[in-house]
């Protein structure tokens, strides 16, 4: 159950982020949406997940390892061969992608470790069509840190459902990206009311050597 914060009798986002209740989420940080080939289809995407949204999730993974935080992550992912089970929008929109296919890997340099869990979805937020919440609750966590790919599509969905069923959804805006720098500094900007937004350095300091 989530623990409320309050600061002088007032509830609020912010407050110490414990370990032991916070999971780190790598929203559809997969093959299918970040590869060679699109350096030349969206040369802003690439420099920025090259240069920046991949090494910082790299410290984002350590740091919640080291201190005993979950890390979580979702990929685009059909169930079912014929892709029957995805969602109309997944259909309407042409994403069909293979189980157990390449496009469907997260990519290697954030690889899962351990029992890290995977998530197969087929709907922009994670929270209609897997079992998350039930995750999460099961295992203790009331903190979601949001991170990957698209800010303002599946990322941006993820923070508003997280918000309404009852998690603190923290959104990190230097480990997000989306396919211009506008439509992600107006994603932040719109769903900011839902979450505490923090840089990968801020929330480094703020967890747990």
């Amino acid at each position: 159950m989530t623990q409320p914060r309050f600061v002088d009798s007032v509830l609020v986002r912010d407050g110490p982020l414990n370990p032991a209740r916070t999971a780190l989420l790598l929203v559809d940080v997969q093959n299918k949406v970040f590869n060679a080939e699109g350096a030349e289809q969206n040369p802003y995407f690439h420099e920025r997940v090259s240069r920046l949204v991949m090494p910082n999730l790299q410290a984002l993974i350590a740091r919640m390892r080291d201190c005993g935080g979950e890390v979580i992550y979702t990929v685009m992912e059909n169930m079912t061969d014929d892709g029957r089970d995805r969602s109309l929008d997944y259909k309407l929109s042409g994403f069909f992608i293979a189980k157990g296919s390449w496009e469907a890997g997260v990519c290697q340099s954030v690889a899962p470790a351990g029992d890290d869990i995977v998530l197969p979805k087929t709907s922009s937020s994670v929270f209609n069509s897997t079992n998350i919440a039930y995750l999460l609750r099961n295992i203790g966590i009331d903190t979601l840190i949001v991170t990957g790919f698209l800010t303002d599509q599946c990322v941006d969905h993820t923070v508003r459902d997280a918000a309404d069923i009852g998690f603190y959804p923290l959104c990190v805006s230097d480990a997000c990206a989306t396919y211009s720098q506008n439509r992600h500094d107006r994603a932040l900007e719109a769903f900011g009311g839902y979450c505490r937004t923090l840089t990968t350095a801020e929330l480094l300091n703020a967890l747990p050597e």
